[in-house]
């Protein structure tokens, strides 16, 4: 089942793949993104939810290094404690490494976590962790996308970062933190977007996603 945003205004659905290209820089956004092939889609997977709930008093951070730099995540596990131990789950099991963006929308947001790029894919079970009803997705908020069909908080693998001042989405995303580290790396990939079609104007590649724990 596909996993979309229900954007409020301008913003249609889409998901596809990336292209391909060379092993150069280019300039972008005001920074530099290397010039890389996209990796081969995954095939979709079965896995199992994982049974342990995040150590009570840590800290959990994602670290995602791609093509275009790196960049911090700060979970909040109050608010979204099953979604931020799946993700813990997933990136400790490379889930996320060799995968892309595989919609980028300038001025809204980037959405990653599907190994299989079409927009679908997920790790073959669900959390929900309910946002509360006074949630703001603005710059530099990580959420989780879901099917129109199912219910608020519902989450997979599929995350996205909001590049919009606000993007004026309801209350129906779970919220898993936020950018901390490197947000400028998030709008130099925001702007790898066809404002059309919102497919990547070239491959982002997310190499890996490491959990760091304080």
């Amino acid at each position: 089942m596909r996993r979309v945003l229900l954007a409020l205004a301008l913003f249609a659905l889409a998901a596809s793949g990336c292209g391909g290209g060379d092993d150069e820089t280019s300039a972008s956004a005001g920074g530099e993104c290397e010039d890389v092939g996209a990796p081969a889609p995954g095939e979709p997977e079965a896995l199992e939810a994982p049974a342990d709930s995040l150590s009570a008093g840590k800290s959990y951070s994602l670290v995602l290094e791609t093509n275009c730099g790196t960049f911090t995540v700060a979970l909040d596990t109050k608010l979204a404690p099953e979604t931020t131990a799946s993700l813990v789950a997933l990136a400790r099991a490379g889930y996320f490494d060799d995968t892309v963006f595989h919609r980028i929308v300038p001025g809204f947001v980037i959405q990653g976590g599907d190994p299989t790029q079409t927009g679908g894919g997920g790790p073959g079970y669900s959390t929900v962790d309910v946002p509360p009803p006074s949630a703001k997705y603005v710059k530099g908020v990580v959420a989780m996308a879901k099917a129109p069909t199912e219910p608020p908080g519902a989450s997979g693998s599929q995350f996205f970062v909001v590049t919009a001042a606000d993007a004026g989405l309801p209350a129906e995303y779970a919220i898993v933190g936020e950018v901390t580290e490197g947000l400028d790396v998030v709008e130099r990939i925001g702007a790898l977007g066809d404002p059309t079609t919102e497919q990547p104007t070239q491959p982002v590649v997310i190499e890996t996603v490491t959990v760091s724990e304080g």
